[in-house]
């Protein structure tokens, strides 16, 4: 047995929120004491040192592989021009299979005249194939080298090819025609798994004990299921695949984003994927499997779409926890329905705090109603957190600022009436998963017979979350290396 003391126990159980330490028995959680005097005689024990106990956290959205991958690939996440991404395109060196990979690009932060094209790659780098993914991984940039290996092959339904005048591709792929383009050229499945391997320090640094995988396309079962990780996964299928045995739950898409200029909005703009009546076919589809449904929805249109799609199908998937994916944008009159519907909202807190100048600019009209974190909160729906990793770090202390603080640099809160209650945030990485998951009984708070999984902050977050950072992760009883 081993004795948690010396520090706050926070255990995310409405009946005991608080405690002085935490018995562990193997795998499980013993006790929760007020008073480490009444551990059994020589228990381990292991001091917090002023720190903070927490469930682990859970991460609900996270494309885990593409993720582990993204680590070693060329980040253009800060160039702030078509010029700086190109130059580090230049310095790059191709990987083991012949690319030049890269991710993180925003043109919607660059100077107004300058975008993306291929003749741009090409003046660097004309003869190794070039991907690069948008900020988003709604777009990809290619370069004519890469473009060659299609042959051609590059429209697909639900799917944007951006041609000039003379009917030439750009090089920007976006939506499916970006997906189905990386999905025929991607990275070796030996590569896939050693970035995974190699990926989970910083897992565990992050404080992180599970995750909804959003991979489910890209071969993630297998993978999780070869790779053998320290780590609980809860795996999407895409909606269209041919099968959904083995799935944990059901992944589909409305729409696009609001950097790729795709998201579904309700003055007709942006690029619809899904259609409400084809969402009902797929939602009655994965509730005859009892698997529940999570279908992305960035704009205002995609969220009613999906939320009317919820409605006229609730007699099939009742009990099945459904969710929307992101939310970024909703009116005012369907925030309400969430909770009337037990649809839950699935958030990731920081694409507020990353996307808050681009909403400015491109969502002016309805920035009001955008990331309406606190609205979904008050309503009644169930709000979990994830980070979109590799779209966001994956790190939920972040998450928890950003919903708390609504900022991550030195401006002040954006939209501070949307700011949540840092118990909310917590459950929203903690509780709000394991219900999702049908787990609550089992995992997500800290009390006895519960999985002991816990992470360990250097402080209170009630104190300092500003200033807080993971300690140690603990998943089923041990601790995990960082």
């Amino acid at each position: 047995m081993l004795l948690l003391h010396g520090g706050t126990i926070r255990t995310m159980d409405p009946a005991r929120p608080a405690a002085a330490a935490l018995l562990l028995d193997g795998d499980r959680i013993a006790a929760v004491l007020d008073d480490p005097a009444d551990a059994p005689r020589g228990v381990e024990r292991a001091d917090l040192d002023g720190g903070c106990a927490l469930p682990g956290f859970t991460d609900a959205h996270v494309h885990f592989p593409s993720w582990a991958l993204s680590r070693r690939e060329l980040s253009l996440l800060d160039a702030r021009s078509l010029a700086d991404a190109v130059a580090r395109v230049a310095r790059a060196a191709p990987s083991a299979g012949g690319w030049i990979r890269g991710r993180g690009w925003r043109d919607e932060l660059w100077p107004d005249a300058e975008r993306p094209h291929r003749a741009a790659l090409d003046a660097v780098m004309p003869a190794v194939p070039v991907a690069l993914r948008a900020h988003d991984s709604h777009s990809l940039w290619l370069n004519s080298a890469a473009l060659a290996l299609a042959g051609g092959d590059l429209e697909t339904p639900g799917g944007v090819v951006e041609r000039d005048p003379g009917g030439e591709p750009t090089g920007i792929l976006r939506e499916e025609a970006a997906w189905r383009f990386e999905a025929r050229f991607a990275p070796e499945r030996a590569e896939a798994l050693e970035a995974m391997r190699a990926a989970m320090p910083a897992v565990a640094a992050a404080g992180v004990v599970a995750v909804h995988d959003k991979d489910g396309g890209k071969g993630a079962p297998e993978l999780f299921a070869a790779a053998a990780l320290p780590l609980r996964v809860w795996q999407s299928v895409p909606a269209d695949a041919e099968s959904l045995e083995g799935a944990d739950y059901v992944k589909a898409f409305m729409d696009g984003t609001l950097g790729s200029r795709t998201a579904r909005l309700l003055d007709g703009t942006g690029v619809e994927i899904t259609s409400a009546t084809a969402l009902e076919a797929l939602i009655r589809r994965a509730a005859a499997a009892g698997l529940p449904l999570a279908v992305h929805a960035i704009g205002d249109r995609a969220n009613r779409d999906a939320l009317d799609a919820f409605a006229a199908t609730r007699e099939a998937w009742r009990g099945l926890r459904p969710r929307i994916e992101h939310a970024q944008c909703i009116h005012p009159v369907d925030v309400p329905r969430f909770a009337q519907l037990g649809v839950a909202a699935s958030v990731q807190f920081t694409h507020a705090t990353s996307d808050r100048d681009v909403a400015e600019r491109l969502w002016a009209d309805r920035i009001g109603h955008a990331y309406p974190y606190r609205a979904l909160l008050d309503a009644g729906a169930v709000v979990a957190g994830g980070s979109d990793a590799p779209i966001e770090p994956l790190a939920p202390l972040d998450g928890l600022r950003a919903a708390v603080l609504r900022t991550l640099d030195d401006r002040p809160a954006w939209r501070p009436e949307q700011t949540l209650p840092l118990g909310a945030a917590l459950a929203a990485f903690t509780t709000a998963p394991a219900w999702l998951e049908g787990a609550e009984a089992r995992r997500g708070r800290l009390a006895p017979g519960m999985a002991a999984d816990v992470v360990v902050l250097d402080r209170d977050p009630a104190a300092d979350l500003a200033g807080a950072r993971v300690a140690r992760t603990m998943l089923a009883g041990r601790w995990l290396a960082t």
